[in-house]
């Protein structure tokens, strides 16, 4: 099989030629049609999540076909086409899997991560942490929906019944999830950088109803506010966007440092949260309300051995929604 290799980190990808995979027991092994470039990626590449395995195979946005089960395994039954998301195996013992959060498991495998992921023809995955994706009928619009969406609905579910939404960050998540809040009867508020017109006139084409920097004051108090930019000072930037009550979610797995803030902006009972990677239930939900919901994903595609190039220019923000690699 062909892969995109990360040996160190803040190091390109090297393409490799690599004996293709073999399911183990409980696993399952995909031909990898498309792995979606989530900003996670960026993040493990330029070592700033935890030391975890090296060499590793990023990527954690993947559909794919099913073509080899391992022992034990059932279903997805060959020939069939599923999803791989970021969260690839937990432990199903620890108090957070028995209390349904597994999302903070203590003994996790994260595809991409500490377990190889999608850059590459072939995967091998966990066969109960795949999701069936029977009437996606193209996986390039389907990889981004594996974690910018799974985390933008988990994110928005944190979020409770808020009415007017924030969303500072108008990227891959962001411009799924605003088409959630749009069918749902919400009101969407989009911040991006200064002078990013293209990533406005994106949000008002989604149906926001305003659309400006994240420094901006929105014509209205806020409800909610949900962070997808990497970016610690956004957090008093939203609170100072909120009602009295109101809530900020963090729904990156990396922020830089939040500054310090006076506490008269979180007084009030303003909270500010955050989300971590996402559980099954979370993905069965999603999937399940995307297609009714009529969520599009805008995808610029690139050919598995330029992934470098869909990771620098993710960086810059070159592209709109989201970038996909295509073996």
């Amino acid at each position: 099989m062909r892969a995109m290799v990360l040996h160190a980190y803040g190091e390109r990808l090297r393409l490799e030629e690599r004996p293709t995979p073999t399911p183990g027991p409980g696993e399952i092994r995909v031909r990898v049609e498309a792995c979606a470039v989530c900003r996670t990626d960026l993040h493990v590449v330029d070592g700033e999540l935890p030391p975890a395995k090296l060499p590793v195979i990023p990527g954690h946005e993947i559909v794919g076909i099913v073509e080899a089960l391992g022992k034990g395994v059932d279903a997805p039954a060959l020939g069939t086409r599923v999803g791989i998301p970021w969260l690839g195996h937990t432990c199903g013992v620890c108090p957070y899997c028995t209390s349904h959060h597994e999302n903070l498991c203590d003994d996790p495998l994260f595809t991409g991560y500490t377990r190889d992921g999608g850059f590459a023809t072939h995967v091998v995955a966990d066969a109960a942490f795949c999701f069936p994706l029977a009437g996606f009928d193209d996986p390039v619009a389907a990889a981004p929906l594996m974690c910018a969406g799974l985390i933008g609905w988990r994110t928005l579910k944190m979020a409770g019944d808020a009415r007017r939404i924030g969303i500072y960050g108008f990227g891959a998540a962001a411009h799924l999830i605003a088409q959630v809040c749009r069918w749902q009867g919400r009101e969407v508020y989009a911040f991006t950088r200064a002078g990013d017109v293209n990533a406005q006139q994106l949000a008002l084409s989604l149906g926001a109803r305003w659309a400006g920097a994240s420094e901006d004051a929105p014509p209205a108090r806020l409800d909610a506010a949900l962070i997808f930019a990497p970016v610690g000072a956004l957090v008093p930037a939203a609170l100072r966007s909120l009602r009295k009550g109101g809530r900020v979610v963090c729904g990156g797995i990396h922020m830089s440092d939040i500054p310090q803030f006076p506490y008269s902006i979180l007084w009030e009972e303003r909270q500010v949260v955050s989300v971590a990677n996402l559980t099954r239930e979370d993905a069965t939900e999603f999937l399940a309300l995307a297609p009714v919901a009529g969520v599009t994903a805008i995808t610029t595609t690139y050919p598995l051995e330029r992934a470098n190039e869909a990771l620098a220019d993710l960086r810059a923000g070159r592209f709109q929604g989201a970038a996909v690699l295509v073996p």
